[in-house]
């Protein structure tokens, strides 16, 4: 792959129009802008990251998360590029000087599609198709579709992923919006697809980056930034990653992983001193020293934790920096293997490693995140049960009533039996968690309206 064709600024559903700028934004400053005032993202402080929304203590939502990983990404970006150039100069004049807005436009975005109640809520719609109520769907005829949901279509319900839907949800055109959704550049796009294959190759590890919807999206932008085919055992598409998601998922890691060691911290589920080790530990001694002297001038214990906490993801934006660096050549050949993150020092992976076992162990499976994943499967599955019974028996007096309730934009009248379920995930993934909840307390006569 090459850097000159990699970073193009062509805009998916605007590529024959040039528009005549009225600013001085760059193209990838302008997809940062529309993603940042859009309906979506702001929807994003509603989402759970990993704990319940907060009551008196504030910890981390999906917009929250989001905000930070832009900014982590785009240090990346920025630090990338000053390099790239470096040793290529005849990079100059190419948008590679850019690739800071890019990464950062991308981590802003790559949380948009995941539904309501953190990563359950994506286990939730997933396993309601696979193992759930939504089974009897596989092999459902009606009149307006008579063949029904093809093997690959059915795929993309099983492994319902989050990416994917981030994708759908930038370049579908739903009721009412032009072609090309948001009209994002290509390479913004191509940084957010994590997983460059279709879901017949999800497997197992339930991971793909495109429905069969947006199939052909996606290829027009592979394709356009000559992104690497790779040849696959079911001998369906899969590419190789656009250099950039290295980027993008190496600042999501980074600060999934150190905000929600703080989170805990916080919330008490972390002692203050457990904490200070996790993220001393990713120093040699001589650093440490230096640290402890600065911390013994804070006299707050929550502000001693930020200060350790930035010092820590400072050393992770270095090492992932020199990781990418370092196998440049391996990431352009399609051939380079694991995570920036799995590539540092021996020492700062020990400590990242330390990090993430005691978080499994301690806050994945906290008591309040578990409660809120058995909530989420609940509420999602039971909206899931009423609304796909809805599209598919449209007739019926109570499916009337139901359909009322979701907006214009989602084609829940479709011809197809797949986009009508489709229309119904946009739907539902498109909740807050609050939204989520109300809506089933609503259905279900809990909560009613003042009359």
């Amino acid at each position: 792959m090459k850097w000159e064709q990699l970073i193009s600024n062509k805009r998916l559903g605007l590529e024959e129009l040039h528009l005549k700028k009225k600013d001085d934004r760059t193209e990838f400053q302008r997809d940062y802008d529309r993603l940042i005032f859009s309906a979506p993202f702001r929807r994003l402080q509603n989402k759970t990251q990993v704990f319940p929304l907060p009551g008196n203590i504030f910890v981390h939502n999906r917009l929250t998360h989001s905000l930070e990983v832009s900014s982590v990404g785009r240090s990346l970006g920025n630090d990338c590029a000053r390099i790239l150039l470096e040793k290529h100069p005849e990079l100059q004049q190419t948008h590679v000087t850019e690739l800071g807005a890019i990464v950062s436009a991308a981590c802003l975005a790559h949380d948009l599609g995941n539904p309501p109640f953190g990563h359950s809520g994506e286990e939730a719609i997933g396993t309601f198709f696979s193992e759930g109520n939504g089974q009897w769907l596989q092999h459902y005829r009606d009149k307006l579709d008579p063949i029904g949901l093809s093997d690959a279509q059915w795929n993309d319900l099983i492994h319902f992923e989050g990416n994917a839907n981030t994708f759908r949800l930038l370049t579908h055109h739903f009721n009412g919006r032009r072609p090309g959704g948001f009209v994002m550049t290509y390479a913004t796009l191509a940084s957010i697809v994590k997983y460059p294959y279709s879901s017949s190759l999800a497997g197992n590890h339930r991971k793909f980056g495109f429905f069969e919807s947006e199939r052909s999206d996606f290829l027009k932008i592979a394709h356009e930034l000559g992104l690497l085919q790779k040849e696959s055992p079911e001998n369906t598409l899969c590419f190789a990653r656009h250099p950039l998601v290295y980027l993008v998922e190496a600042a999501d890691d980074i600060c999934y992983q150190m905000m929600d060691i703080e989170d805990a911290h916080k919330l008490k589920i972390l002692s203050t001193e457990e904490t200070q080790r996790l993220l001393l530990s990713f120093f040699p001694e001589e650093r440490q020293q230096k640290i402890r002297e600065t911390l013994q001038r804070v006299t707050d214990t929550n502000e001693q934790i930020v200060y350790l906490r930035s010092c820590a993801i400072g050393c992770l934006v270095q090492e992932c920096v020199r990781a990418f660096i370092d196998h440049e050549e391996e990431i352009l050949n399609g051939t380079f293997s694991g995570t920036l993150i799995g590539h540092m020092s021996e020492l700062p992976l020990t400590a990242y490693q330390q990090c993430s076992a005691t978080a499994f162990r301690k806050i994945y499976r906290s008591k309040d995140v578990v409660d809120v994943e058995l909530a989420g499967f609940k509420v999602i599955t039971s909206l899931l049960d009423l609304y796909l019974e809805a599209v598919t028996h449209p007739q019926k007096a109570h499916s009337r009533l139901l359909i009322d309730l979701v907006s214009s934009q989602y084609e829940t009248t479709a011809t197809t039996l797949y986009d009508r379920v489709m229309a119904v995930l946009d739907f539902i993934s498109g909740m807050t968690d609050i939204y989520a909840l109300d809506l089933y307390r609503k259905i279900h006569g809990i909560n009613l309206p003042h009359v």
